[in-house]
């Protein structure tokens, strides 16, 4: 199916008070449209004696959307949206689809502004994460001591979801405040410790942002190299320091996607996902219990949207978008699969591949010679007791290939 063409949406924000608050323009814009698209919440606000068509928001949204537009493509269409519709909203999923000169927005203070107001917190000290269509653990991410959150909360369980999630990880001590219906006439306050709240969880109501104040000890580091015991593993992990080199070579990047092949623990692809909320990672692994691990992992460090793919490489490569980096923890003796990865990298991507066996160490040495690079040999000694001394116990050697694909002439990254 063809997206549709560019005729304009409007999108209107709505505040709590719905459409009594809308200015008389907007109202008006919202009576002549020929089509109204929103949230049943929106659309049972409206006016019922009206002659135009009403349609609720497709489930689940992006994969519905498309069709919906194309639809009523040419006719007047009106979406409404609660407050910023560019605030974690409608808005940037239809200038995705449409196109920035196809969206016309009309924004009403968001629920962001007015829980910062109410909490009198500047927005430099604020981050905002959204869990609406997203995990709770999303959150995790963001933990250190400290640091204020505001969450767009999905419904009312979520204030006590994030408050058994901050309990797990040791922020029991921290404020929350649920902040119901901002701008409304209902708009309501409830102030309470992390703690207390998960032992005795108030009612709220669906439509809350949750304020953290967040208050525990320093759980994980956006700088690569997460301790080895932060991650669940049966041995087949990349180590720390060898991680840490990894990613240094991969560079992550706000918005790329990252290729982790044979992902054992998932550690690379989960510590590439924690470098940036926009970057992805799919992650490659023929166990199925070490899948399910990663799975594990990615939740309790805070990606929960890292998207594990099941079989053996290459094969299970052919359906996945091309990636900005690759890396291949494992299997680089697979046949072609060094070849696919390099041929698949978009220009200026990178590709890091480890090898820990002759076997392996000959196709990087190879692939080096044909192809440049950097190719580098790591052996890493921990203090452990010697009897009733200290000595240096040595891991594995690990070589190491690291190879950027080349741009075309005048060609920028994509």
């Amino acid at each position: 199916m063809s997206p549709p063409s560019p005729s304009t949406v409007v999108v209107i924000g709505v505040g709590d008070d719905g459409w009594e608050g809308l200015p008389e323009p907007q109202r008006r814009t919202v009576l002549e449209a020929d089509v109204v698209l929103g949230g049943q919440r929106h659309l049972a606000m409206l006016p019922t004696d009206v002659d135009q068509l009403r349609v609720a928001w497709p489930s689940p949204l992006r994969d519905g959307l498309p069709a919906l537009l194309w639809q009523h493509d040419g006719r007047r269409v009106v979406a409404l949206a609660s407050g910023d519709p560019f605030v974690s909203g409608i808005a940037g999923t239809l200038v995705g689809l449409l196109g920035a000169e196809a969206v016309e927005v009309h924004p009403a203070v968001s629920s962001v502004a007015l829980a910062r107001a109410r909490m009198r917190w500047p927005a430099e000290t604020v981050e905002v994460v959204s869990v609406v269509g997203r995990r709770p653990e999303t959150v995790l991410r963001e933990l250190a001591p400290g640091r204020r959150l505001l969450v767009l909360s999905s419904d009312a369980t979520t204030p006590s979801v994030l408050a058994r999630l901050l309990v797990e990880r040791g922020y029991a001590g921290s404020g929350i405040s649920v902040l119901s219906h901002l701008g409304g006439e209902r708009e309501a306050r409830v102030d309470a410790t992390v703690g207390a709240w998960a032992a005795d969880p108030p009612d709220v109501p669906a439509l809350n942002v949750v304020a953290l104040d967040l208050r525990g000890p320093v759980v994980g580091s956006w700088a690569t190299g997460l301790p080895d015991d932060a991650f669940e593993h049966d041995g087949q992990l990349t180590k720390r320091d060898l991680r840490a080199a990894a990613l240094a070579r991969l560079a992550p990047q706000p918005g790329q996607l990252l290729w982790d092949v044979g992902a054992g623990a998932g550690s690379v692809g989960i510590e590439w996902m924690r470098a940036h909320p926009t970057c992805r990672t799919f992650a490659v692994e023929a166990d199925g219990t070490r899948a399910e691990r990663v799975v594990r992992n990615a939740a309790r460090l805070g990606v929960p949207g890292l998207e594990v793919v099941p079989g053996r490489a290459p094969d299970a490569l052919a359906d996945l978008p091309d990636p900005h980096a690759v890396f291949v923890g494992g299997g680089a003796t697979a046949r072609g699969l060094l070849d696919l990865c390099r041929d698949r990298l978009r220009p200026g991507g990178r590709l890091v591949v480890h090898g820990v066996t002759l076997e392996s160490e000959q196709v990087l040495a190879a692939a080096y010679a044909a192809h440049g690079g950097e190719l580098t040999r790591t052996s890493v000694e921990h203090a452990a007791a010697l009897g009733s001394f200290t000595g240096w116990t040595p891991a594995r050697a690990v070589t190491q290939w690291a190879w950027t694909k080349p741009l075309p002439t005048s060609q920028e990254p994509s």
